[in-house]
């Protein structure tokens, strides 16, 4: 539910940690804007995919255009891990 005070940060930290609602599960499109540009990356539903747990909170540098044929050569993209969807949202990630 969304709060008064902040509902963008609560309507995107629902999507980040409700695998359920992406779109294009089992990834979830993710967008940062830096001083340098845009960056995109990906979250991955390792859980629900293949029953593995530890990885619902990492961004991987990558889009749904590219993405590798196996997922041994997705799991090696360059990539950053959180500990939480709060994490990933204050790291500036936003749901794209």
């Amino acid at each position: 539910m969304a709060t008064v005070s902040c509902p963008e940060r609560s309507r995107q930290l629902l999507v980040l940690s409700c695998p359920g609602l992406w779109p294009a599960w089992p990834f979830l499109p993710l967008a940062r804007r830096t001083r340098g540009g845009l960056e995109c990356g990906l979250l991955c539903d390792l859980l629900g995919m293949v029953n593995k747990p530890g990885l619902r909170a990492t961004v991987y540098f990558c889009n749904l255009f590219q993405l590798p044929e196996t997922l041994e050569q997705f799991q090696e993209l360059p990539k950053e891990t959180f500990d939480t969807p709060e994490e990933v949202f204050d790291a500036g990630w936003r749901v794209d």
